[in-house]
């Protein structure tokens, strides 16, 4: 029989996920700092950029393949790191990894997810990196930093755009906290949505998955103030492995950490989540690589929804992609296979929008696709 597809846009998993996921929830993944203004700004200059189609150029065989840090990939962008996913639908971490080894692509694991670091990384078949954030405690900074490398994770993301939690009132008006809070309003909230609350309620409520040892301790509203540049010097030490710092929008601070031994800088304003203020993640990403030239790796997250923003980020300069938000949207929306069909719809409008612009790869994406 034939079955029309739930999701054919970013904007029908969003309105999906709006409806199934309790008021409380949709505004934590949805949610920005302030009234939103870098959120907006993310979406309103990625929506600007123009590219230029190609005519009468062959371009029946395409291929999205690609690469990052030295390893190839299945497709042109990754799972930015994002913590608490389990909150979009029960098992959403596993779904993650899962779609990681599918693709070979890299799933960023988040020091807050609600899956621990060795069972994502199993599952993922080693594509997967590990994200740190500094909680305040450099000991246990550290002591994660030596579970991650025993579990096999040869790449760090270090994220450093959090030194103190960005105001969210999206959240406060919910009374969103980890753990949760049942009062009043959060009872009718779950209540109204039962089909979350009943599987949320039967696999448990997720939880920090990494911090569940003696000595181990992560809260989120927690000031990481002190990590500065000497405290990225010792994790740099310590960690043997590929380093990736996030959050970046300066060139100066691009500058710094690759003198600092940094692999590669992911450039981010964390989707507009911590500065209103903050210049649009696209805009920085075009003057860090004016600064650092052509051969020092650029990764990019921040206000990407569709396919079309995948290959305008490579166009102004992005090595390589991580996509967010959108994929809690689809896992909400419908599970696994949401997942699995969004996934589907972005490589689908890559290799579209590749076709238009007479390109069969995606190393052949470059700044002449730009319109001035």
């Amino acid at each position: 029989m034939f079955q029309t597809r739930q999701i054919c846009s970013w904007e029908d998993a969003r309105r999906l996920a709006r409806r199934r996921l309790p008021w409380m929830v949709f505004d934590y993944i949805d949610g920005a700092a302030g009234e939103g203004g870098a959120d907006r700004r993310n979406r309103q200059r990625l929506n600007d950029i123009q590219l230029q189609p190609r005519v009468l150029k062959n371009v029946e065989h395409r291929s999205l393949k690609s690469s990052v840090l030295g390893k190839e990939t299945g497709l042109p962008f990754g799972i930015a790191p994002m913590g608490m996913c389990n909150l979009s639908t029960p098992g959403a971490d596993l779904m993650l990894a899962r779609l990681a080894a599918k693709h070979k692509i890299p799933l960023g694991v988040s020091t807050a997810a609600s899956t621990a670091l060795e069972p994502m990384i199993e599952t993922a078949d080693g594509n997967a990196w590990f994200q740190l954030y500094f909680g305040g405690d450099e000991d246990v900074s550290h002591k994660l930093l030596d579970r991650a490398g025993a579990a096999g994770y040869e790449t760090l993301i270090f994220t450093v755009d959090v030194p103190e939690v960005g105001r969210r009132p999206r959240e406060l008006r919910r009374g969103f906290k980890m753990p949760f809070r049942i009062g009043p309003s959060q009872f009718i909230d779950f209540a109204l949505h039962p089909c979350w609350s009943l599987a949320t309620l039967a696999k448990g409520a997720p939880d920090l998955a990494n911090f569940k040892a003696p000595g181990m301790d992560f809260d989120r509203t927690k000031s990481r103030a002190r990590a500065d540049w000497d405290f990225l010097a010792r994790v740099r030490d310590n960690w043997k492995g590929r380093m990736v710092l996030k959050g970046v929008t300066s060139s100066e601070d691009t500058l710094l950490a690759r003198d600092a031994g940094v692999d590669a800088v992911e450039v981010s304003n964390h989707g507009g989540r911590q500065l209103e203020s903050a210049p649009a993640a696209i805009d920085a990403l075009a003057r860090i690589r004016a600064a650092v030239g052509d051969d020092y790796p650029l990764l990019f997250d921040s206000g990407l929804r569709g396919g079309e923003d995948i290959v305008k980020t490579c166009a102004v300069g992005a090595d390589f992609t991580m996509v967010g938000r959108v994929l809690l949207y689809a896992l909400a929306a419908d599970g696994e296979r949401g997942l699995n069909d969004f996934t589907d719809l972005l490589a689908e409008e890559i290799s579209l929008t590749l076709a238009q612009l007479g390109a069969t790869s995606v190393d052949q994406i470059s700044r002449e696709m730009l319109v001035s």
